[in-house]
């Protein structure tokens, strides 16, 4: 079919819920995608931050599992949802226990029940707090029930389910479906004060994308992190990591708050995404002792950690781990970075390159979407965020020489943005 019978497809039969580029591929090997006409992409988007090993580099491993057992219901045991769930503990590098499902919305939502069950819960098995220990300690027992509150933060993005829009802290995902759920307030990022004035009685968690992605990524401040793990230890309330975009390696740490302030210990992380490279999955890890608070009947997913989405994982994490994956991230992504900066001198229509790794945020004096545009002729592939941002999301093992290329793309790309030239 051609570009144009497939759109035509989309614009009959498919929901009009994403405002999609006029791009239509067909196949992918490597950082590399083609479209229906044959030209060739540089993909620096990354399927927003999932194909962490590449196009096509799961094949293997999908049709080994496959022709075992793709899936089986969680009523039962299987091997390699144990074995990813122990590794992802051992990455983590802190006691706990780990709940599998589909995506990022729906690992969030885990974390929303997590949240909800905690509050409510006083004296049970389970809800103690360890004894305070310094910077990643903790301190007495939750005395508090009833408490359902989470403060989440102006900017913030945690998936397009109601209650992840009621999480979310940008009001424009929110028009057209109020009311929110609620039990979810927004403060400013990075200002410790307002979160300590904006807990409450009924407050039981705080969450936060320790590099929000959305809305152009922001990082968090290292001492942001630490006063909000001291806050969460004198007023008794989980904090929770969304890693959904900013973890599994893309920030030069498995985890993307290590990349920031590595003393800090959550108690709970979401991740999904690149977890397994491209194929459905999304994970949280809960640390001892709140891992059981989600026990028999509380929640579930019928296709959560399935063995054929768990085998992919694993061997994700394997390739990651065999390929020193997350030191790459960190030397080409600080490569990038440079060059990136180099660029925004030479054209002047770069205001400020930042980020960790491999995730990196480039602002632009132009409209962002013009960017975008002139990006794709060129050949390269980015992700907006906001009015200005440009997301490059790359592959883990991604080379210096296809920075180079790249940059060279955006050059000529912003040659020919109309403020530019």
């Amino acid at each position: 079919m051609s570009s144009s019978d497939i759109i035509s497809l989309f614009d009959k039969y498919v929901m009009p819920t994403y405002g999609r580029q006029p791009l239509v591929f067909v196949r992918g090997k490597g950082a590399r995608v083609w479209d229906a006409d044959g030209k060739e992409y540089l993909d620096f988007g990354g399927g927003i931050a999932v194909n962490v090993l590449g196009h096509s580099a799961m094949t293997e491993v999908l049709a080994k599992q496959s022709s075992i057992l793709v899936h089986c219901s969680n009523l039962y045991y299987t091997e390699p949802q144990g074995l990813l769930a122990k590794r992802l503990v051992e990455l983590v590098g802190i006691e706990g226990k780990c709940f599998f499902c589909n995506s990022g919305g729906e690992a969030n939502e885990a974390l929303y029940k997590l949240a909800r069950k905690f509050g409510n819960s006083s004296g049970a098995v389970g809800t103690p707090r360890p004894t305070n220990d310094g910077a990643g300690g903790r301190a007495g027992p939750s005395t508090s029930p009833g408490r359902y509150e989470i403060l989440t933060f102006t900017g913030s993005f945690h998936g397009r389910t109601l209650a992840g829009i009621s999480a979310t802290g940008q009001e424009k995902v929110k028009k057209g479906f109020e009311p929110m759920v609620d039990g979810f307030r927004h403060v400013p990022f990075n200002d410790l004060d307002a979160v300590g004035k904006a807990v409450g009685p009924k407050t039981a968690a705080i969450l936060l994308e320790p590099i929000q992605g959305e809305s152009g990524i922001q990082p968090a401040k290292p001492e942001f992190l630490r006063g909000l793990r001291r806050l969460c230890d004198e007023r008794q309330l989980l904090l929770m990591f969304d890693e959904v975009q900013c973890g599994v390696g893309r920030t030069g740490n498995f985890c993307g708050f290590k990349s920031i302030a590595p003393d800090v210990q959550p108690d709970a992380i979401s991740w999904a995404k690149g977890l397994a490279g491209g194929f459905p999955i999304g994970a949280i890890w809960t640390r001892a002792p709140y891992a059981d608070l989600l026990g028999p009947g509380t929640h579930a997913s019928t296709f959560g950690g399935t063995p054929l989405a768990c085998a992919v994982a694993l061997a994700v994490l394997d390739t990651i781990k065999r390929e020193h994956l997350i030191e790459n991230a960190q030397r080409v992504g600080d490569y990038f970075a440079r060059r990136l900066r180099d660029l925004a001198n030479e054209t002047g229509v770069i205001k400020e390159v930042r980020g960790f790794g491999l995730m990196i945020g480039v602002e632009f004096t132009l409209e962002v979407e013009s960017v975008i545009s002139k990006l794709a002729e060129h050949g390269l592939l980015g992700i907006a965020a906001g009015t200005h941002v440009v997301r490059f999301l790359p592959p883990l093992n991604i080379t210096r020489a296809e920075v180079d290329e790249a940059i060279e793309k955006l050059r000529l790309a912003l040659s020919k943005c109309p403020a530019a030239a």
